[in-house]
């Protein structure tokens, strides 16, 4: 720990705290406008400057590390002249407003770092500058005319995202903020996950009610800040506190449930003379009730709570996911032999090589790709396998491109470079190691060269990574255990205890389905009737096509579909902004999602929905879906975030 004083007040903090940040920990305000805490200290707008007893003049503090004996002093008159020409610099280097704008109100650091400075005007004539202001991105508009050139922007798309899209061109008084080499941000290789932007005004944040919960995009299980006003979400925002994703978000994430088209269903429905027609909910629950039976069909989305999926496992026991073979099927198995075997979402934080399989990060889960790709600027290796072109392949050391169905080949052919070379760590015997890499050449279609490449820089590294997706064990590979156990002997053989084995799922609560056992593939075999319990989620061409020919068919959604209009009874259920509940993560995190917004008069929540179709059929229910969840074992240790 290290002692220093500031402002007279003493103070202890660990050593390598920067003196901003001690200010801070200690209730003291030093204002700023470039710092963020999870970006690399710049020392870019110099207004955090700060006197410290020694040295000749004042100093940012954002990039000042602490020291032993250390005497700073904020706010002396000096300081304050001095922070007063900064902002005036600031002001008249752009069009800026703030003495006149009537709706930030408090929102605006810019505007917030001038009243503390008790600034109500600026000394200099504004420079006028005429920037192209670029609005062809489809959610936010980049405006160099308003900019303060803070980089943050820059740095979170680099440092956090590791996609590299933002950069300051020209110099001086033309400096301004482009995209890669000053295209249109719309046509750049922006991936649109919003980390760089502050959103437009929709109202004053003390109106607004921040409620904290969790995305349901993906397993990833991302924390999220859900800020509503007059029963509106008006924006998503990744949670900075939060433990799975460090506040960023994907497009998937902050956007898409901004900008949902489909049309809303507020009222049950069922079936006469042909056509759907508006009952009460009594009506709609007879009806369903009447075509549903022993001999059902019944499927759910992975979107739905842990409570709503432990009541539809109670309500139809031979259940499936809405994730037909669901990815997570192969790894139960192993766990149940094995117990966990996975690691944490951490492990991407801190290794330095990953070989991803049958994961496509930079179109699915992308917040767990977010990590990888930040990690590769700083030395972190990539080996990427996969049957098609991707993104991911433009970052990677190496690029494997497989025939369908070869993943277990390849991976038992990076087991023989390993023992062949004498590069494992642990324990891996194999018969004849040449053999076996000759037969991953054959089934594969790479060369004996490229596998040896990939193998060395696993072996090589000192905290390597195996990723794998639903391509590995609910696709392409006919054999997804074996596989499995593979990659676990694989990454075993190049150390058992730095090295580290994750896999991403599918949809929000995958694991908490394949913990209650809805893994099966679904099939409408002779059956007489079909529930599907949709929830918000979407229904595939597949799905749609599988019940066609369904005698009966329930559905319970919030938007209508094909499959609704297919279905003899529609049973309204709310989105899951609209009620709560429990996720899984990928990583084994059981996490509550909060309600934020009241659904439309009409619409129930999932758990409730299934509740009273359980009375309906008499069918009786435990209604303790934490036990349920922690009956079976799982490839990952599950516990509360």
């Amino acid at each position: 720990m290290v002692q220093l004083t500031i402002n007279g007040k003493s103070i202890e903090v660990p050593e390598g705290t920067t003196v901003l940040a001690a200010a801070k920990r200690n209730g003291i305000d030093i204002p700023t406008l470039c710092a963020q805490k999870e970006l690399t200290p710049f020392g870019g707008c110099r207004l955090c400057i700060v006197e410290v007893q020694g040295f000749r003049v004042p100093i940012a503090s954002c990039t000042l590390p602490v020291s032993n004996g250390m005497v700073v002093n904020t706010e002396t008159e000096s300081l304050k002249k001095s922070r007063k020409f900064i902002l005036s610099m600031l002001f008249s280097e752009r069009n800026h407003f703030c003495p006149f704008c009537q709706v930030s109100g408090g929102d605006c650091e810019l505007q917030n770092a001038a009243y503390r400075e008790e600034m109500t005007s600026w000394p200099m004539q504004p420079g006028w500058n005429n920037f192209v202001v670029d609005s062809s991105h489809p959610y936010f508009v980049l405006d160099n005319n308003r900019c303060i050139l803070c980089r943050r922007c820059v740095r979170a798309c680099g440092e956090l995202v590791g996609n590299f899209t933002l950069a300051v061109a020209e110099r001086g008084a033309a400096s301004s903020i482009v995209a890669d080499y000053d295209v249109p941000l719309g046509e750049s290789s922006c991936i649109k996950c919003g980390t760089c932007r502050t959103s437009a005004y929709q109202g004053h944040n003390v109106v607004m009610t921040e409620i904290k919960s969790v995305c349901v995009g993906c397993s990833v299980g991302c924390n999220v800040k859900l800020i509503v006003h007059d029963n509106r979400i008006v924006r998503i925002e990744g949670d900075w506190d939060g433990a799975v994703n460090g506040g960023l978000l994907c497009e998937h994430g902050r956007y898409d449930p901004m900008n949902e088209t489909r049309q809303r269903i507020t009222s049950p429905m069922v079936r006469k003379n042909g056509k759907l027609a508006p009952v009460s909910w009594d009506e709609a629950l007879k009806a369903a009730a009447g075509k549903l039976g022993s001999d059902t069909a019944a499927i759910a989305s992975t979107r739905l709570s842990a409570e709503a999926l432990a009541l539809f496992k109670e309500i139809f026991p031979g259940a499936t996911s809405v994730e037909e073979g669901i990815p997570t099927a192969a790894v139960m198995k192993v766990a149940e032999k094995n117990g966990a075997f996975e690691g944490r979402l951490e492990l991407l934080r801190n290794a330095d090589a990953f070989l991803t399989i049958g994961a496509d990060l930079a179109r699915s889960h992308m917040v767990a790709g977010f990590l990888v790709k930040r990690a590769l600027p700083k030395g972190a290796r990539l080996v990427h396998v996969s049957t098609e072109e991707s993104k991911m392949d433009e970052l990677a050391d190496v690029s494997l491109k497989i025939t369908p169905g070869s993943d277990l080949a390849l991976i038992e052919g990076l087991q023989a470079v390993i023992v062949k070379e004498g590069l494992g760590r642990g324990e891996l015997k194999l018969a004849d190691p040449e053999k076996t890499l000759q037969a991953a050449v054959k089934a594969t279609g790479l060369s004996a060269e490229n596998i040896a490449l990939a193998a060395r820089i696993l072996a090589h590294a000192v905290s390597p990574v195996i990723l794998y997706g639903k391509g590995l064990i609910a696709g392409r590979d006919p054999k997804p255990v074996e596989a499995l156990l593979a990659l676990a002997k694989l990454i075993g053989a190049v150390d058992s205890e730095r090295a580290g084995l994750l896999s991403v799922k599918g949809e929000a609560n995958s694991v908490a389905a394949a913990q209650l056992g809805l893994d099966s593939e679904f099939k409408l075999d002779g059956h007489k009737a079909a529930y599907v319990a949709l929830g918000d989620d979407f229904a595939s061409k597949r799905l749609v096509e599988k019940l066609a020919k369904a005698p009966a068919l329930v559905v319970q959604a919030a938007y209508e579909s094909a499959l609704t209009e297919k279905a003899d009874v529609v049973l309204p259920s709310a989105l899951w902004s609209e009620q709560a509940g429990h996720y899984v993560s990928m990583d084994g995190r059981v996490q509550p999602a909060a309600q934020a917004v009241n659904p439309p008069e009409g619409v129930r929540e999932n758990a409730a929905i299934l509740g009273e179709v359980a009375k309906r059929l008499n069918v009786p229910v435990k209604n303790d879906w934490q036990s349920a969840l922690h009956a079976r074992k799982s490839s990952v240790a599950l516990r509360a975030n």
